[in-house]
């Protein structure tokens, strides 16, 4: 299989998903963190992962369609974090130059909407499909070893 460096770094990025998840979803978990610094370290991790995995893919040459799966990954996970910043950014410079009734009691939505929903649904689409090519190529190079030439 090719980009095996890849492989490491996506491997990673969907272990720190599903602690980034848990840390929404189970009570109990997201109240070991809250307050500390240490629950922001998870996002730090993705964002850090996210681009190592864009870095890699393009310099191990990974082909074919499960290159673009990795980097809809990659963006995907990074995308969340500048999303997250251009949204707070915008906010704040529009209330810093038309005044704090400017938004109406409303909120910017672009880049919330991106952080929120596309980005996610984004690294789903990138992480599920990673898998199933590497399922589907896992079983075509065991298949193809097994068989007598």
């Amino acid at each position: 299989m090719n980009g095996k460096l890849s492989w490491a770094i996506f491997w990673a990025l969907v272990g720190v998903f599903v602690v980034i998840v848990c840390q929404f979803s189970i009570p109990a978990f997201r109240d070991l963190l809250r307050g500390s610094l240490l629950f922001l370290l998870p996002f730090a991790a993705f964002f850090l992962l996210g681009i190592a995995l864009l870095v890699f893919t393009l310099r191990e040459k990974v082909g074919g369609v499960l290159k673009k799966f990795f980097l809809l990954t990659g963006a995907s996970a990074a995308g969340i974090f500048v999303s997250i910043l251009l949204h707070n950014a915008i906010y704040g410079l529009f209330i810093y130059w038309f005044g704090a009734d400017f938004w109406k009691g409303g909120d910017e939505p672009f880049f919330f909407i991106m952080a929120i929903i596309v980005c996610p649904v984004g690294f789903l689409v990138g992480a599920v499909g990673s898998i199933v090519l590497g399922i589907k190529n896992y079983r075509m190079a065991k298949k193809s070893a097994s068989s007598p030439q």
